[in-house]
């Protein structure tokens, strides 16, 4: 449960960068912002593994490319679907889908342990695998 709502966190956390960074992602309030962000989740758990999976060989010709069009695909039904979220235009959804691909992956990687999972890291005994780096020398 706790890592279902590290994740939603980030997520909504993505989405609000997005709604403020891309003219064209609206939301009218808070409550429909968290749905959203629910509905994101939901719809990256089942619709995306589907879509890449279809997608495969255009996948690899575009190098990976084609990923970013599938996001873009999954935040505009999560437009369509969540009332109060608005994603208007094929650019507002492109560079959403980018804010929010980017936000999401540098928080997640603030949660994952050793192992992948997320966790919360509280104190500096959890980061043990974690090396320091002094000038140009890593200990």
């Amino acid at each position: 449960m706790k890592a279902f709502l590290i994740r939603w966190v980030v997520t909504a956390l993505a989405v609000l960068a997005a709604a403020h960074l891309v003219n064209g992602i609206t939301y009218d309030s808070w409550g429909a912002l968290a749905l959203a962000a629910l509905i994101l989740g939901v719809l990256n758990a089942v619709i995306r593994p589907v879509l890449l999976f279809l997608s495969l060989p255009f996948i690899m010709v575009t190098l990976g490319g084609f990923i970013l069009l599938i996001n873009a695909v999954v935040l505009k039904l999560t437009g369509l679907i969540s009332p109060g979220f608005r994603v208007e235009g094929f650019w507002a959804t492109v560079f959403g889908a980018i804010i929010i691909s980017v936000v999401s992956w540098a928080f997640s990687g603030l949660f994952k342990d050793e192992n992948n999972r997320v966790r919360v890291l509280m104190n500096k005994s959890q980061l043990t695998g974690i090396k320091q780096a002094r000038g140009r020398v890593v200990e």
